[in-house]
């Protein structure tokens, strides 16, 4: 017998998969915020991908070293049978962040952003390798 598939790959998926369920796999955000950082002459790009996420609910925070990227998304599935009644209706609202430590010499000014086709593009300077001084310290001797 063929089972309906109106809520999953079938009906039993529902039934019996309820507390191992990828939520995220479910409501279509399992490629949500993954990330490459690519290491380039004299700086870092960084590209996550925000798919299905608009650009002003996309936000770019610096503080203490730290670059913070925040979005919110909000996700309507609404499906009718030919009469107009409800088979399924599902609505997801959700918020994410991810934070990268980049230094504490990157200034708001030295980061570059640009969001096109659901992918966030980033660029900013790498930290100068500061020289280590040897200082030599000695015990005075009385």
């Amino acid at each position: 017998m063929l089972m309906p598939r109106l809520f999953g790959e079938s009906l039993l998926d529902d039934l019996f998969d309820y507390p191992t369920r990828n939520y995220n796999y479910t409501y279509g955000t399992s490629d949500l915020m993954k990330t490459d950082i690519k290491d380039v002459d004299g700086g870092y790009e960084l590209t996550m991908n925000l798919p299905g996420v608009k650009k002003e609910d996309v936000k770019a925070e610096l503080k203490g070293g730290y670059l913070t990227i925040s979005a919110t998304t909000n996700s309507d599935k609404d499906e009718k049978d030919g009469n107009g009644k409800y088979i399924r209706r599902e609505r997801y609202s959700g918020s994410f962040s991810r934070s990268f430590y980049i230094g504490e010499h990157v200034q708001m000014e030295d980061v570059k952003a640009k969001f096109e086709d659901g992918a966030l593009k980033l660029a900013f300077p790498k930290e100068d390798a500061k020289p280590v001084v040897e200082e030599n310290k000695y015990i005075a001797i009385e």
